[in-house]
């Protein structure tokens, strides 16, 4: 029988004096998965409260929820949840002077048999490996990235612009907020990996790969990824989920 498992770590890095990622992975009544991972800013310290709101509100409507059959069970639920916890964010700001300005990107992704649902606002990632190589599912919604994208400058350019780090959207800074939704195809042997930008901004694409598909475990993966990331400056928090699913064993196989 195919199954899936899932491996979650984050790291506060080498610089910062505490941790504003937050996430996790998660399994309802049903045995289905929801990965989260949420990289916050902002505010006195209230980076760490923008995430976890976040987090703890969509682990709390997914530990209710019904059995998810299809993409577009998915993508409602995570548009609904997303919104929601946007607004959760927003208040808590209005409401909490020390909070005020505060924010958190996310991405999230629910797996279904055969598909994989992911959402996400800001520049957190996700990353697909698959027959067909190693892809990068979202689009940052950050300054560089809309200037690679109408083509003012090269990619190389934005690895080391000086704006980088600008967001053009983030959970809770705005009342109401657009959140991009892809739905992949998701197979037997297949990768998904979720991760915030301090260790997308400091491991290439080949790397990810490489660790991902070469090490024994998911944790193994996971922590010598965050091991890269610190050896090569540490300065953000580094959080990634790794979800596998895995091949069925063939008759005879142990």
């Amino acid at each position: 029988m195919n199954g899936m498992i899932g491996h979650f770590l984050t790291d506060t890095g080498l610089v910062r004096s505490h941790n504003e990622d937050s996430g996790g992975i998660y399994t309802n009544d049903h045995h289905q998965i929801l990965a989260i991972v949420a990289d916050g800013m902002g505010g006195h310290r209230a980076g760490d409260v923008a995430s976890r709101i976040a987090v703890s509100f969509l682990h709390n409507k997914w530990k209710e929820n019904d059995l998810i059959t299809s993409p577009e069970q998915a993508e409602k639920w995570l548009e609904e949840g997303i919104k929601k916890a946007n607004q959760k964010i927003f208040q808590h700001a209005v409401e909490n002077e020390d909070c005020k300005g505060m924010g958190t990107t996310i991405v999230a992704a629910i797996f279904g048999e055969d598909f994989a649902t992911v959402a996400h606002v800001g520049d957190s990632r996700c990353y697909l490996s698959n027959s067909y190589g190693f892809s990068q599912v979202t689009e940052d919604h950050s300054l560089v990235n809309e200037l690679v994208r109408s083509g003012q400058i090269t990619p190389e350019d934005a690895e080391h612009h000086p704006r980088k780090n600008v967001l053009l959207k983030a959970l809770g800074t705005e009342e109401k907020i657009e959140v991009d939704i892809n739905t992949i195809g998701w197979e037997p042997g297949n990768y998904l990996m979720l991760c915030s930008d301090g260790l997308s901004n400091k491991v290439s694409d080949e790397e990810l790969h490489q660790n991902v598909i070469e090490s024994d475990t998911l944790e193994d993966a996971a922590s010598q990824l965050i091991t890269l990331a610190n050896e090569r400056g540490g300065e953000d928090n580094i959080t990634l989920a790794l979800i596998h699913y895995e091949e069925s064993l063939k008759e005879g196989e142990s």
